[in-house]
């Protein structure tokens, strides 16, 4: 069994905190669709900020978080600041989150044979065509009638 302290001891103490960086920014979606909108090329803060519908303030708080982790930078030419996505961190977090995808893919491939191994010696019984649907031989009540309107019933 692999535990996650095992995992993360064989990585240099500032790699392991640039990545609880990542993994932390990664985690709020305003983040993620900052770097999505990223994707297509540089933009203003006012850009990014438009589809949020926070604050200034408040949106500047994501991006220092974004900032922080290494997967913006900011330029400011004159009173405009633009960001631009910096590839490289995702590529660390990516290479570091394949490790545990081959890990994952071999446990289940080799619960995907256990299972088919034990469906092969112990088949499951066919299931009888009569069977019933409910544990009960009762029958289902009737839907129930919707009552009158709520309130007193107006005057004539």
């Amino acid at each position: 069994m692999v535990h996650y302290e095992q995992a993360n001891s064989t990585l240099p103490r500032a790699d392991s905190a640039a990545l609880d960086a990542i993994f932390a920014a990664l985690a709020d979606g305003t983040r993620r669709t900052v770097l999505q909108s990223l994707d297509a090329g540089p933009l203003t803060v006012t850009e990014l900020a438009a589809p949020h519908g926070m604050s200034l303030t408040g949106f500047m708080k994501h991006l220092r978080v974004l900032e922080d982790a290494g997967l913006i930078a900011r330029e400011k030419e004159g009173r405009v600041v633009s960001c631009t996505l910096s590839p490289a961190p995702m590529r660390e977090a990516a290479i570091w989150l394949a490790r545990y995808e081959k890990f994952w893919a071999e446990r289940l491939d080799a619960l995907a044979r256990y299972l088919y191994h034990e469906e092969e010696i112990h088949p499951c019984p066919p299931k009888p065509k009569n069977a019933r649907r409910s544990a009960s031989a009762a029958p289902s009540a009737p839907p129930r009638k919707k009552s009158g309107g709520r309130g007193p019933k107006p005057k004539p």
